[in-house]
């Protein structure tokens, strides 16, 4: 039990606690088009024939690229939320 209070703790703090890859991926895609993306984030997926499930497939397997989306996100909504 005090195990689950310390992890519950942590995600208080996390902007990506709930937030689905695919729900990441969408928001970007529709804040910024597919060219806009690849130009930030330079991966074969966003930039050759883009798709949501190529993109998701690379994105499950590559840490380093699945960062990089996670902290665009985190950037954009910030970004939002001070307009």
């Amino acid at each position: 039990m005090e195990q689950n209070n310390k992890e519950e703790s942590k995600q208080v703090n996390n902007p990506l606690h709930g937030v689905r890859l695919i729900d990441m991926l969408e928001y970007l895609v529709k804040e910024y088009g597919w060219n806009s993306l690849g130009a930030k984030i330079n991966i074969r997926s966003f930039n050759n024939n883009p798709s949501m499930n190529s993109s998701l497939k690379f994105l499950r397997k590559t840490d380093w690229a699945r960062k990089k989306v996670e902290d665009l996100y985190i950037r954009t909504k910030e970004r939002e939320e001070f307009k």
